[in-house]
């Protein structure tokens, strides 16, 4: 392969990585890219994890072999079986030696290859029919990260020292785009989860409200969401302090953390303050408020605080229809204020109450404008 088209092989390859979403998307970028780079029929992207002493196979991608899989639930292999990755992830690399690339065949030792080569590599390429493949670690943030693996087929030509040093090169790139990958996700899942709780937080609850109304517009599944002020918090922050304050947070959102596990795929969020929620999608609306209940029956035994008033609203339930996330939302923080007012130690459920209840009456009425409508209802959470 000529120079030029080994700078455009490099090009594609980062291309490939920046334009994906996600982590599956970049190991596939990587792999295949590679694969093309090098003139490959197979390639696979593996990660070493030091606390299990194996590789883990991440991405399989190409002409795969009987058994294998583009992502694989389960393949991996011991590190100790594999010679020259553990001599260069425990010995080359710790004393300051560079991840140069090697070549393996399915005869044995590559030309020019030193002795000690990988009888178990040997073994996997005869039983899938390749001839050869060379290996180039990746390294990221100065530590062996894992493997960038890329075969061919028996009868076609044997991967030289040339390949072998171009793979090296290929596997900075990639070390590169997982490192950007890494960043990526870590902002994503900065910019939707509460710093305190570990919670997803307010923006992560619009945008899966928003699709889960979408869906229930679509197919009419059951949308059901659960709104609640934490008591007392206030109180623990001028008594204690605000780590004790910050504490009891913590602890409520561990509690709302386990009982939306009654709820399968239930998001557990933190609004802001002392204001937590829990959206469901699927599960009946019984089921909700059994989660709801629960939930108001652990949070009254936390040692601070004074319990939490909860409020559910449900498209299951008789609360007319529900065209949009902000008016399931509005019901939903209505019924949280009438169990507030109340003090009630179980849910309050929109359209469950009596013909009195105002939550049935914002249900029944037609729409008004944004402002009144908030200004009626006092709703903090409206978006």
């Amino acid at each position: 392969m000529g120079e030029d088209r080994r700078l455009a092989a490099v090009v594609a390859l980062a291309q490939g990585m920046a334009a994906a979403h996600g982590s599956r998307e970049a190991w596939r970028a990587a792999a295949a890219g590679a694969c093309r780079a090098l003139g490959g029929s197979f390639a696979a992207l593996s990660v070493w994890e030091r606390e299990l002493g194996r590789l883990r196979v991440l991405v399989n991608v190409g002409e795969l072999a009987e058994g294998e899989e583009e992502f694989p639930e389960d393949e991996a292999y011991p590190v100790h079986q594999f010679a020259e990755i553990t001599e260069f992830l425990h010995e080359q690399w710790a004393g300051g030696g560079k991840p140069d690339a090697w070549v393996e065949t399915a005869e044995g030792p590559a030309a020019g290859r030193e002795p000690g080569y990988c009888h178990q590599r040997v073994a996997a390429l005869r039983r899938r029919g390749r001839g050869c493949c060379v290996v180039a670690p990746i390294v990221l943030h100065g530590r062996a990260w894992g493997e960038l693996y890329v075969a061919r087929p028996a009868g076609e030509a044997v991967f030289g020292r040339g390949d072998a040093d171009f793979a090296t090169v290929l596997a900075s790139v990639v070390a590169a785009g997982i490192a950007q990958t890494e960043r990526l996700e870590e902002a994503r899942r900065l910019a939707f989860t509460d710093s305190l709780t570990g919670l997803a937080n307010r923006r992560a609850v619009d945008v899966r409200l928003e699709r889960a109304i979408e869906r229930h517009r679509r197919d009419d599944s059951v949308v059901s969401l659960v709104v609640c002020d934490l008591n007392g918090l206030k109180r623990v922050n001028d008594t204690h302090g605000h780590a004790a304050g910050d504490r009891l947070l913590e602890r409520f959102g561990s509690v709302l953390s386990l009982c939306g596990a009654m709820l399968p795929g239930a998001l557990a969020a933190r609004l802001g303050g002392d204001e937590f929620c829990l959206l469901a999608v699927g599960p009946p609306a019984d089921q909700v408020v059994k989660a709801a209940g629960e939930l108001c029956r652990r949070a009254a035994e936390l040692e601070l605080g004074d319990g939490v008033a909860c409020g559910v609203a449900s498209t299951e339930d008789p609360i007319g229809p529900v065209r949009s996330a902000r008016r399931l939302f509005r019901l939903a923080d209505a019924a949280q204020y009438r169990a507030k007012a109340e003090r009630a130690v179980k849910p309050v459920v929109a359209g469950r109450a009596g013909p009195d209840d105002p939550v049935v009456r914002l249900a029944d009425e037609p729409s008004q404008d944004e402002g009144g409508e908030r200004r009626r209802f006092r709703g903090r959470h409206a978006p």
